[in-house]
């Protein structure tokens, strides 16, 4: 079958496609950012069509030719009308699928009780649904609730909060009821759903075997990562808002990312009606436990095996237009700080340094200074330091880093980061090697656009520790002793020139 996916740099969608090609269906997806499919083993196998859905033209050209046509994006946002652009774009589809001769629609929702007041996140899960269910071409709807695997953002906070609270002074969610489902589980039922008989137009509930209180979930990851039963008390006086906060500084997960996954929890989430298992069977070997979900997930991390993240979505609020070129500052207030060193190790030598860099690793210079920005972003909602990134050694393009995202990849070349920590302005980092008759040609250019006196005045009260900072992480990226000086240590204020 002809397929779309709508949503394939996010965690789902990247794990959907592969999934679908292996199955032996044509898949095409519609990507605002394309580059951010450049090292994806499965790119050469799809066709990529670029276009936003709130542009209803893009999504119409999307469709045409399609079969069935998979809707996986969603905003996980704490502010601003996102349910209003959910909408939009899902009707944007609906209107596409219809002109383009699609028959069918899936839609992976949020597992959700009735009769109660559903958080922002939930609701605007429902709202999408209900636009493909009153649209022309029948939709099946799939709801699912916490998706447990390795690298979701779900599992990521059981885990997270877990590993650091010996005891947990906990809200009263942590008494409700919920049926997680593992991701493999999900994938199965999303993969079958594009040729299951009948036409469906409806809602399906789906989940695992388990129903477990949200409490019950830690400690069982608890005794599957080798820990101590956690002691839980339910304390009334811990708001969602509060319990948020609370998530947004012990564990990696950013504020604007916690507050509607924690909203969610307020209510039992449980699976209402099983129609779904007369429509698409389970898998052969049956569901996974909860348990065993935890123990893939814990397994494959270990081993450094996480094709997606919930760190490669974007961040809510974060301008996420690339670099400009040069040319185009003419007119423009920009601040670089650029450094060139002669390193005397070879290449590759220094390459391995630049694509090792962030996360465990650090940043090669002044780690105090780097630690207490990234407190200092978590503190004000940012994502901070704790976000690291996927593989040790290895990044590709759209990856997070730290309080960066890797915007351009060269591999054994260079690299650019586009910083996604909150400041008054928008930040970019270059780190490239060449070849040279010592050994190598290490360049380093950090580029600001401020906004407004407050941007201008930022760059300026951090100026005295970028001649730290970047001079100590030019050193040993190219391999020279720490107290070896670059070319041109001043930074530069540039008013729109180059």
């Amino acid at each position: 079958m002809k397929v779309l996916v709508t949503g394939a740099t996010g965690y789902i969608g990247g794990r959907l496609v592969p999934e679908l090609v292996a199955a032996g269906h044509e898949v095409r997806v519609l990507v605002r950012s394309p580059e951010r499919l450049t090292d994806v083993p499965w790119r050469p196998q799809v066709d990529v069509a670029v276009g936003d859905l709130l542009d209803a033209d893009a999504t119409r050209k999307a469709c045409r030719g399609m079969e069935v046509a998979y809707h996986l994006v969603h905003a996980m946002s704490a502010r601003g009308a996102f349910e209003a652009r959910e909408v939009a774009a899902a009707q944007n589809l609906a209107d596409g699928a219809a002109r383009g001769g699609v028959s069918r629609i899936v839609y992976l929702g949020g597992l959700h009780p009735n009769g109660v007041k559903l958080s922002r996140h939930l609701h605007s899960r429902v709202a999408v649904g209900e636009v493909f269910l009153r649209g022309v071409v029948p939709a099946i709807v799939l709801q699912a609730g916490i998706v447990i695997g390795s690298g979701s953002a779900s599992f990521e906070m059981i885990r997270h909060l877990t590993d650091v609270l010996p005891y947990m002074p906990a809200p009263r969610w942590v008494r409700n009821r919920v049926q997680p489902i593992a991701i493999r589980d999900a994938l199965h039922y999303l993969v079958q759903a594009a040729s299951a008989p009948g036409d469906w137009n409806r809602t399906f509930d789906i989940g695992g075997p388990d129903v477990l209180r949200y409490g019950q979930m830690m400690n069982t990851y608890a005794l599957e990562a080798g820990l101590r039963q956690r002691a839980i008390a339910a304390l009334p006086v811990l708001t969602p808002w509060l319990a948020s906060q609370w998530v947004h500084l012990v564990t990696p997960i950013p504020r604007n990312l916690a507050v509607p996954i924690i909203e969610s929890l307020q209510h039992d989430c449980v699976v209402r009606e099983h129609d779904i298992d007369g429509v698409i069977p389970p898998r052969a070997e049956g569901m996974l436990s909860y348990r065993q979900a935890v123990r893939l997930a814990l397994r494959r991390e270990s081993a450094g095996e996480v094709p997606t993240s919930w760190r490669d979505s974007s961040i809510s609020g974060i301008a996420s237009d690339p670099l400009p070129s040069d040319p185009e500052w003419a007119g423009t207030t920009v601040y670089t700080d650029e450094r060139t060193i002669e390193g005397s190790d070879s290449p590759e030598e220094a390459w391995q340094r630049i694509e090792a860099i962030g996360g465990e690793n650090g940043w090669y210079s002044f780690p105090l200074a780097w630690a207490a920005r990234g407190w200092f972003d978590r503190l004000i909602g940012g994502v901070g330091l704790r976000r690291g990134r996927r593989s040790a050694a290895r990044l590709h393009t759209g990856d997070a880093l730290d309080f960066w995202r890797v915007e351009s990849l060269d591999r054994g070349h260079s690299l650019r980061l586009r910083a996604e920590m909150r400041m008054p302005g928008r930040a970019w980092l270059e780190l490239r090697v060449d070849p040279s008759d010592s050994g190598n040609t290490y360049r380093q250019r950090a580029v600001f656009f401020p906004r407004g006196l407050t941007g201008r005045l930022y760059w300026w009260s951090l100026a005295p520790f970028h001649g730290v900072i970047f001079t100590g992480m030019a050193s040993r990226i190219a391999g020279n002793a720490p107290s070896r000086r670059s070319r041109t240590p001043a930074p530069n204020r540039q008013e729109g020139t180059r």
